[in-house]
């Protein structure tokens, strides 16, 4: 199988062209050129959600950590 030369793949294309039809092998070349796009629009998407979430959890931490700073009472040493 891994050696398969030129000849025996034109052979295999030939038979599918034969089995399908080139209009039926144009429409699959189509519908997954656009499941490609719309599962790399997705990706893209999800990746700057991922962004958005991080940046706002990040600045709840942030938030937080100053409100228990402010929050804490001052200790004062005894001499």
């Amino acid at each position: 199988m891994a050696n398969m030369g030129i000849w025996q793949l034109l052979i295999i294309v030939v038979i599918v062209i034969l089995l399908f039809g080139t209009k039926k092998l144009r429409n699959f070349g189509s519908d997954l050129g656009s499941a490609v796009k719309g599962f790399k629009k997705s990706m893209s998407q999800d990746e700057e959600k991922d962004a958005d979430f991080d940046a706002n959890n990040q600045q709840k931490v942030t938030d937080q950590t100053q409100q228990s700073q402010a929050e804490k009472p001052e200790v004062k040493e005894k001499s």
